[in-house]
């Protein structure tokens, strides 16, 4: 709308205006009552491209919350929820590390959501929560190297992704 704009720290997404520059509006907050019980955080926010009232955050837990701003001043539920499948006996140590999702961007004509992950590019359609409607491997070839990555921290590297203005490419960062 141009008139307002989101930031986002682990724990909450505030809602800000460019003409009141004093205050934001608390609009997700997922801090527990007790940080003890605190088990994912925010990674990433960004508003819909064409309805304002619409934005998406990630979380370390690898989901994407669609969230409708018209429906409670304070977003504490969703209106989607995308999540990617995790293949039966693929579990790790790594599978929730990995999974954490360091950046979303939606296409411009807001449809599609792109997605990155350690390992991974998704991109997922908003019309189908059911899963990605592609995946790229990115870093596949590191999987076996995940314990080295794990012990000089480079497993927790974050990398950005985007889309090209006709949504037809998709780009993002590797070593």
């Amino acid at each position: 709308d141009g008139e307002t704009f989101i930031s986002a720290d682990d724990l909450r997404i505030n809602l800000w205006n460019l003409e009141i520059s004093s205050q934001s509006f608390n609009i997700v907050d997922v801090k527990p009552a007790n940080m003890e019980d605190l088990t994912e955080v925010i990674t990433s926010a960004e508003f819909h491209p064409t309805h304002c009232n619409m934005l998406a955050y990630s979380s370390s837990k690898g989901s994407i919350r669609l969230i409708d701003m018209r429906q409670s001043a304070l977003c504490d539920t969703h209106s989607k929820l995308f999540e990617g499948q995790e293949a039966p006996g693929s579990r790790s140590f790594f599978t929730e590390i990995i999974a954490s999702i360091s950046d979303i961007k939606f296409a411009k004509d807001g449809r599609h959501i792109l997605s990155r992950d350690y390992m991974t590019l998704k991109l997922w359609d908003i019309n189908m929560d059911s899963g990605p409607v592609a995946t790229f491997q990115v870093h596949e070839y590191l999987r076996p190297k995940l314990c080295d990555l794990y012990e000089n921290d480079s497993i927790f590297d974050k990398f950005e992704c985007c889309l090209s203005g006709n949504g037809l490419r998709v780009a993002t960062g590797s070593y």
